[in-house]
């Protein structure tokens, strides 16, 4: 990974080091930071002769090589200074809180306009919406691109970030015409490398996040971080990981909850993780104490589905969705939970 001294490479000087690794049958992937540009070598890092050239630059701060199959998500890595921003939320810094519906019905878009005002009102910091869903059925409802327009209109009315899910590079296209705020890999997807690495590779320098779940069936926690690994080394460190259950299931909850694998995740990575307590568990009145536990894990927030009559809608919300008095309740929690986890890393801090 190179550090150059300034914010970023110049094309003069990019194009020289360009040049070198390309000699050594390596690729340099542009990756822009918070604070500064890096430039990550794919391939076979260690060659010393090409590291001592690059670090005889004038123009190079310096060559950092990490011991970690994760070049770029390792924890140890120059990202683990980058921060992600999210409307007026620096993830990580305050509990990032994003609620909507499972599925926007284009039918009836006034449901999703007033659940948008009350996930705001409530205290929600972004707003999510299926645009398109994953069905186990093909005669299922799938979402219809028309519904864009319609989170659209409810960011436009609320200020709201907008979170909705991604599945081929049709959709792809749609969520990036649209500016959307957040792109949703969901568990469908989450091991399909080719769309991973494309979102990666069109997003890199459009500000847009990605909000990774973890797969139904995945295993090792590593995988899970590779996944993101493809996202980040296409060029976009804007990605946050979520957990949301796990097969095969726990008797009561649609999923196996695993939240708890959050500290883990954090002690690997410097990715922010946000939690979906409604996939996880799979009924709404198990959803508030499912965000909890997320929060006292240390997840960074969390992604909830909320309706404001979850009866009439569709997909998931009537057996998952909580009102947003619930969310409004459920944010009160988490705040206090927060505070908690800052004043005992405070006196941790203070004891040494």
């Amino acid at each position: 990974m190179i550090i150059p001294k300034e914010s970023k490479l110049t094309a003069e000087q990019l194009s020289e080091v360009k040049g070198i690794v390309e000699e050594y049958g390596c690729k340099l992937q542009t990756i822009v930071g918070h604070h500064r540009t890096i430039y990550a070598v794919l391939g076979e890092e260690r060659k010393t002769i090409m590291v001592n050239r690059i670090l005889g630059l004038d123009f190079i701060d310096r060559f950092d090589a990490v011991d970690s199959p994760f070049k770029l998500m390792d924890i140890h890595s120059e990202l683990s200074y980058h921060k992600l921003k999210i409307g007026s939320v620096t993830v990580g810094e305050e509990p990032l809180i994003i609620a909507g519906h499972c599925t926007v019905d284009p039918k009836n878009p006034n449901l999703f306009i007033e659940t948008a005002h009350a996930v705001k009102e409530a205290g929600a910091s972004a707003l999510r919406g299926g645009v398109w869903k994953p069905r186990t059925m093909p005669y299922s409802f799938q979402g219809e691109d028309s519904s864009i327009e319609i989170i659209l209109e409810a960011r436009e009315q609320t200020g709201l970030p907008i979170d909705t899910e991604v599945m081929d590079d049709h959709q792809l296209k749609v969520a990036l015409n649209a500016k959307v705020d957040i792109l949703q890999v969901g568990a469908r997807n989450a091991l399909n490398y080719s769309l991973l690495r494309k979102i990666g590779e069109t997003t890199q320098e459009s500000g847009t996040a990605v909000l990774l779940k973890r797969s139904i069936g995945m295993g090792p926690i590593n995988e899970f971080i590779a996944a993101a690994e493809y996202i980040v080394a296409a060029g976009n460190a804007d990605v946050m990981l979520c957990p949301r259950g796990t097969q095969p299931t726990i008797d009561g909850y649609r999923n196996y909850p695993d939240e708890s694998i959050t500290p883990i995740l954090k002690e690997r990575t410097w990715a922010p993780v946000i939690v979906d307590p409604s996939h996880s568990v799979g009924r709404a009145h198990y959803v508030p104490s499912a965000a909890m536990a997320a929060m006292s894990y240390g997840a960074d927030g969390i992604v909830v589905e909320t309706h404001i009559n979850p009866k009439v809608g569709i997909g998931d919300d009537p057996k998952q969705a909580i009102r947003p008095d619930d969310l409004k309740q459920l944010i009160s929690g988490i705040n206090e939970i927060w505070e908690i986890r800052k004043n005992y890393r405070a006196q941790k801090i203070a004891v040494g």
